[in-house]
Order: structure tokens, then sequence, then C-alpha cells
């Protein structure tokens, strides 16, 4: 039996769970903090029975970045629980990865957006993948956890390749959308098969919406890694750019919290 005075200090090396049983990695203080995996749920391209699944290797190589600079990582996805991961979607570099406890308890319990406390979260990052497409970007929950994030916590928005899809309607708290002004990059429709039936189902086109939005958007006529980082958004062109995403943001939030003390001082 242990003395009451240790239990917290041993709660704070388990797991603790939020509402529904959603696990999430405890911190600790002087942690950098959380970012939160913005996954969607959709398990099909839009009304058809076409297979759709979550970009596998764009959470990988995200959450081992993220975990090596410090965060914890959780996930939300519009529905919660388990998000669909196709082989088709799992490259062979990742594929020994699913075997991934930390990842894969992450992915068969993601939280629904109700559960999510955003005052907790330095980033979001929206995981591409064919499905991300559908059911993330018209999501009021997950658009107010990530406003939360970026106006209320000074923290980062973050996407890569179909995740662009995700952060098209945000709108800050004046009425102007997130992506005015800012460079962007994302899967664009020119990369597409636009004779494949998945294409049909498409609900909207990433490079012409973002640009609607008033963005510049850029992109590479190639597979390599392509990011733009504007400010606190930060996007990525591609499967490739799921690391440097990643990296771009952890270097974002350690110049953040470089200039949070020069800040405060001059106050």
């Amino acid at each position: 039996m242990f003395p009451l005075r240790f239990i917290p200090v041993l709660l704070m090396a388990l797991f603790v769970a939020l509402p529904g049983g959603v696990a999430t990695a405890a911190t600790t203080p002087g942690e950098p903090g959380r970012i939160l995996f913005i996954v969607a749920s959709s398990k099909v391209h839009g009304r058809s029975a076409l297979p759709a699944s979550v970009s596998f290797g764009e959470v990988v190589h995200a959450w081992d970045t993220f975990q090596t600079a410090g965060y914890a990582v959780d996930f939300v996805s519009p529905d919660g629980g388990q998000v669909p991961i196709l082989d088709s979607y799992v490259s062979d570099d990742v594929a020994p990865r699913l075997k991934d406890e930390d990842i894969m308890t992450g992915l068969r319990n993601t939280a629904t957006p109700h559960q999510i406390d955003p005052s907790r979260y330095r980033a979001v990052y929206y995981v591409g993948g064919s499905n991300a497409m559908y059911g993330v970007a018209e999501n009021r929950d997950l658009q107010r956890i990530a406003m939360h994030v970026y106006e209320q916590n000074g923290g980062v928005i973050s996407a890569v390749c179909h995740g662009t899809a995700g952060i098209v309607n945000l709108t800050l708290v004046g009425g102007q959308s997130l992506l005015a002004g800012k460079r962007i990059t994302g899967f664009p429709e020119e990369h597409e098969d636009r004779d494949a039936a998945y294409f049909r189902e498409f609900p909207f086109l990433i490079h012409q919406t973002v640009e609607a939005r008033g963005a510049v958007f850029s992109a590479v006529d190639s597979e390599a890694a392509h990011i733009e980082v504007d400010g606190r958004v930060v996007t990525g062109q591609n499967y490739a750019s799921a690391t440097p995403v990643a990296e771009a943001v952890v270097q974002v939030l350690r110049t953040l919290a470089a200039e949070a003390p020069h800040a405060a001082s001059s106050n």
C-alpha cells in the first residue's frame, strides 16, 4: 500500500482519462505542452462506398517529431473512437508502427470534440488522408477548438496534405477568414486523378477554396516536401511534408516561448 502523500506523484506518471474513457498522456510542469491531432472519422468518400482512410505516415512522422521535442499528443475526430487506417495508406517505412501501442491506442480511442479542453493545447495538427476531405472542415466544434488554440492560447494551427481541407472554414473572432492574406499550401486538385470516382465525391477543392478565402496558395509540381510558414499557421503540401511541418511547428512554438519573457518584462 502506497502512503497517501505518494499517490498524486504516481498518478502523474500514468495516463489520465477524459470523459468517456479516452486516454491522454499526463504532462508535468516544465514540459512544453500538448499538441492536438485532428483526424477525420469518415470511412468512405462522401456518399459513395469507396473506402477512405487517415494517412498513417502523416500521423507517425509528426508524432515522432513532437514527441522528440517533448510534446504530448492527443487525438480528436468528429465522431470520436476508432478512425480508419487502410493498408494502402500505410507505407513500408511506417508499417512496423502499427504495433506501436501508444499511437494505436490514440487512433482507436480518439476523443470527440466535446471531450476536448482546448485551453490545454499549444497547437493543432490536421492530419491528411483521403478521408480528411469529409466531416472536418464543416465541424463547428472542431473549428471552435482550433480557434481557441490560435486566438486565446496564442498557439499554432498546422495541417498537412489533404489536412489543409480542415482549415478552410476557420474564422477569426472579427469574422475574417484565418487564411486571408496568408501563404498556404496543401494537396492541390491539379495533382488528383480527376477521372477517378473518388474525385467526384469531393465536397470542395483545396486549391480553389484556399484562394477563395483570400490566401495565396502555393504548390510544387513534385512529391518533394513543401511547406509554408506564415506567422502561426503552418501548412504542408503532401505526405513528405509531415515531418517538416511538425519541425516548423516546434520551431514556431520555441520562438514564441523565447519571446514571452521579453514581452512580459516590457509591459
